[in-house]
C-alpha cells in the first residue's frame, strides 16, 4: 500500500498508520481477522498518536468481540453482494464446475427483481419480514408468463417497462436471425429515422392491455428467485458481511405446477402443421392450404426449414435446451444395439454435465436435413466470395460447428426462441391444457411422457435424459396411472378389464420355449389392436 506513511505496528495483526493520499492527518487501524487473509480498516478520527493507540486497542477488541457473538464486520448493500457472488459464480463456470449458462441466470435474478426489491438494503440489515414479504411483492410487481396463475391491473410505468422489454427482446431476436433492424418507438437509428405510426400505434395498445390485466407470476418462478437471495445472503454469511442467523434454508411451500407437453396427437398436429403450412408460408382456409399472398424470404425460409427439424429432434431425444446449444458435429456418432439395430448416439454436455443418449434412426435424417441446409448456405456464401465450382467438401460444416447455428454459422443462443413462438400460436398450441404456457423445454417433457407411456423403465429414462428418478417421478407420476389402467380401474363397475382372480392363478411363469409358445397361443387368442403412445416421429 503506497499510500501508507507513519505505519507503527501495535501488535502482530494490528497497525495504526496515516494516509499519504488525503490532506488531513488523522490515524487509521487496521486489524486482520484471525485464520483469514482478509482486514478490517477504521479511520480513528484523531490526529494525536497517543489516542490512536488506544482507539486501535479499542476497535481490536471490539473486532474479537464481534467474532465471538459472530456480528457482521463489514456493511454491504445487497447489490454489491450480489455483484461479489456473481463474480464468484462466473469463476466457478470458468473453471467447470458449473454450467456457462448458469451465471447469465443468475445475473438475470440478481440485477433485476431481487435488486428492485432490496439492493440498496444492506445486508445485515435484512431479515425475516424481508424474507416472508418477497413472495407478495413479486407478485405485484412482475408479470409471468402463464394466464392460470390469473391476471391484476398494473400500473401505467409497469405496463410500459414490460412492453419496451418485449419489444427490445424480439428486436435481439431478429437482428440474430440475419433480418433487417426495425426502429422501435422512442428511438431513431443513425439516419435519424423514428419508428413507423403503426409501430407506435401497436405499442401504445400494447401498453393498455398490460394495464388492463397482466398474468400473475408463477410460484415455480418465485421459488426460483427465492433459493438465488438464499445464496446470496449464505454467501454473505461466509464473508462475514452479515449474522449466521440470517441463513434461509427453508423455502416457502408454494404450488408446483405440472410440466404441460403435447399429447401424441398434438404432437402429430404440431409437426404436420409445421411441415405443410409453416415452413412453405402457406396459409390454411377451410382445412385447405392456400398461396400465401406474399411469399416468404429466403432467410425465414431459412430458419423455420432449420426451426422445424429443430423441433423434431428434440423431441425424439429429450435433450435439454442447454445441451442442443452445446452440441456439435462431432457429437454425432452411430452405433448398433445388441440386436443389431442402428441408433444415433448424441454425446450431449450441459448443466455441466455429460453423458451420451440414444436416438432413433429418424432422428439422423433430421439430423442430415440440417447438414444439408447448412451445405447450401455456406455455397451460397462462398460463391458470393467469388469462388466458381464450390467443391463439395468445402461446403460441409466443421466437426467443431454447431449443429443449431444461425444463417451466418454462428450458435444459435436463443434456440429460434420466437420462431417457436410464432409456430406453436399458429398451430393453436401455445397454451396447454393446465394453461401453461408451452416453450422449447415443452419438447422434453413430451419425450420423457411417450416414453413413459411405452413402458420405457424409469431408472433407464432417468439415465437416458440426465436427470435423476425422483424428478421424473414428480412431474410424470400421471404417466403410471394411465400406463396401469388395468390395475387402477380393477373390480370397478363397467370396467372389462382382467378379474382379480385372474391376476395370480397359482402356476409358474413360462420360461423358455415353453413362454414363446404361450406367448404365439395368446397372440392368436387376442384380435389385433393399434399400438398408442408410440414415440414422437414424424417424416
Amino acid at each position: 500500500m503506497a499510500f501508507v506513511t507513519d505505519k507503527e505496528v501495535l501488535k502482530p495483526g494490528l497497525i495504526i498508520f496515516r494516509r499519504a493520499d488525503v490532506q488531513h492527518r488523522n490515524w487509521y487501524c487496521r486489524v486482520k481477522l484471525p485464520k483469514a487473509d482478509r482486514y478490517k480498516t477504521f479511520s480513528l478520527k484523531t490526529d494525536d498518536i497517543n489516542a490512536a493507540r488506544t482507539q486501535a486497542w479499542r476497535r481490536d477488541a471490539n473486532v474479537e468481540y464481534a467474532l465471538e457473538k459472530d456480528h457482521p464486520l463489514f456493511n454491504r448493500s445487497f447489490a454489491k453482494v450480489g455483484q461479489e457472488y456473481l463474480l464468484e459464480q462466473q469463476a466457478r463456470a470458468d473453471r467447470g464446475e458449473i454450467s456457462e449458462a448458469r451465471p447469465k441466470k443468475l445475473r438475470a435474478v440478481i440485477e433485476g427483481a431481487l435488486n428492485d426489491y432490496m439492493g440498496s438494503t444492506q445486508v445485515h440489515l435484512i431479515g425475516d419480514d424481508t424474507w416472508r414479504g418477497y413472495p407478495a411483492w413479486r407478485r405485484a410487481n412482475g408479470e409471468g408468463r402463464a394466464a392460470r396463475n390469473g391476471v391484476r391491473s398494473i400500473s401505467e410505468a409497469l405496463a410500459t417497462k414490460l412492453v419496451d422489454q418485449e419489444l427490445m427482446a424480439r428486436e435481439k431476436a431478429r437482428q440474430a436471425r440475419g433480418l433487417r433492424p426495425r426502429v422501435l418507438p422512442g428511438a431513431s437509428n443513425r439516419r435519424g429515422q423514428s419508428a413507423s405510426d403503426e409501430a407506435i400505434e401497436a405499442r401504445e395498445a400494447a401498453i393498455a392491455e398490460r394495464i388492463k390485466g397482466a398474468r400473475q407470476i408463477s410460484d415455480s418462478t418465485i421459488r426460483f428467485e427465492m433459493s438465488i437471495f438464499a445464496s446470496v445472503m449464505n454467501f454473505a454469511i461466509r464473508k462475514r458481511y452479515a449474522p449466521a442467523s440470517q441463513r434461509y434454508d427453508t423455502r416457502p411451500k408454494l404450488k408446483t405446477m405440472r410440466r404441460d407437453e403435447f399429447t401424441h396427437e398434438e404432437y402429430t398436429a404440431l409437426y404436420t402443421y409445421s411441415r405443410d403450412y409453416w415452413v412453405k408460408g402457406k396459409t390454411k382456409e377451410d382445412g385447405k392450404a392456400k398461396e400465401p399472398a406474399r411469399p416468404l424470404s429466403l432467410v425465414s425460409r431459412w430458419y423455420r426449414a432449420i426451426t422445424h427439424n429443430f423441433v423434431l429432434v428434440m423431441c425424439n431425444t429429450g435433450m435439454r435446451p442447454s445441451e442442443a446449444k452445446n452440441l456439435r458435429w462431432k457429437d454425432i456418432t452411430t452405433a448398433r444395439d445388441r440386436d443389431g439395430n442402428e441408433v444415433v448416439v448424441l454425446f450431449v454436455q450441459g448443466k455441466g454435465k455429460s453423458r451420451k443418449l440414444v436416438a432413433v434412426p429418424s432422428v439422423g435424417k433430421y439430423l442430415d436435413r440440417i447438414r444439408q441446409k447448412i451445405k447450401e448456405q455456406n455455397r451460397k456464401r462462398l460463391e458470393r466470395d467469388g469462388m466458381k465450382n464450390v467443391p463439395d467438401h468445402l461446403t460441409e460444416p466443421k466437426p467443431l460447428d454447431p449443429v443449431f447455428a444461425t444463417i451466418d454459422g454462428t450458435p444459435a443462443l436463443s434456440l429460434y426462441k420466437h420462431l417457436i413462438d410464432d409456430l406453436l400460436t399458429e398451430a393453436g398450441l401455445r397454451i396447454g391444457p393446465c394453461g401453461t404456457v408451452r416453450s422449447t423445454y415443452s419438447f422434453r417433457h413430451t419425450y420423457a411422457t411417450m416414453r413413459l407411456s411405452e413402458g420405457v423403465d424409469v431408472y433407464l429414462l432417468a439415465e437416458q435424459m440426465g436427470t435423476s428418478v425422483k424428478m421424473i417421478e414428480d412431474h410424470y407420476g400421471h404417466v403410471d396411472s394411465i400406463r396401469h389402467a388395468d390395475r387402477v380401474l380393477q373390480g370397478a363397475g363397467g370396467w372389462k378389464g382382467r378379474r382379480p382372480d385372474d391376476e395370480d392363478d397359482g402356476k409358474a411363469e413360462p420360461h423358455g420355449k415353453a413362454a414363446k409358445a404361450s406367448s404365439v397361443r395368446d397372440k392368436a387368442k387376442r384380435p389385433a389392436t393399434p399400438r398408442r403412445g408410440r414415440r414422437p416421429r414424424a417424416g
